[in-house]
């Protein structure tokens, strides 16, 4: 089966568009086109307008994924952040010296500046082992 065969089945199994007057001309002259000649438009309309086809498709299956529980859930990569250092700074300090492998000046500048994020993009085993060291030294500890 040739390609303007198999397009012209698809548009008949689907129900009838009206097109607008001022486009029945262009849509005219796309329905003449083969496959090839659309696809290579496709890419030259993209590259004039800095757009994408595919665009429109990923935003309406956005709104789909479901509610900010869900979104939570599949998180997979977490930032640690220190809200509150607590009583016993010198214990968090020494605690984000252990997690960041970092000197004593650059943990306690971290701790200083609270809040911080002590690790990035860890994973949610990794972000809950942290938590519990920070929180054993005092620290109150956020999940973003």
């Amino acid at each position: 089966m040739s390609e303007e065969a198999t397009a012209v089945e698809a548009t008949e199994e689907k129900a009838p568009v009206e097109v607008p007057a001022q486009f029945k001309e262009l849509v005219e002259n796309i329905e003449k086109m083969s496959v090839i000649d659309l696809a290579e438009l496709v890419k030259v309309l993209e590259d004039k307008f800095g757009v994408s086809a595919a665009a429109p498709a990923m935003m309406m299956a956005a709104p789909g994924a479901g509610g900010g529980d869900a979104a939570e859930e599949e998180q997979s990569s977490f930032d640690v952040e220190i809200t509150e250092t607590g009583d016993s700074k010198i214990s968090v300090i020494k605690a984000v010296r252990e997690i960041t492998g970092q000197g004593l000046k650059e943990a306690k500048a971290i701790v200083d500046a609270v809040p911080a994020v002590v690790k990035e993009g860890a994973s949610k085993e990794e972000a809950e082992e942290l938590k519990g060291k920070l929180e054993e030294a005092g620290a109150v500890i956020t999940l973003k």
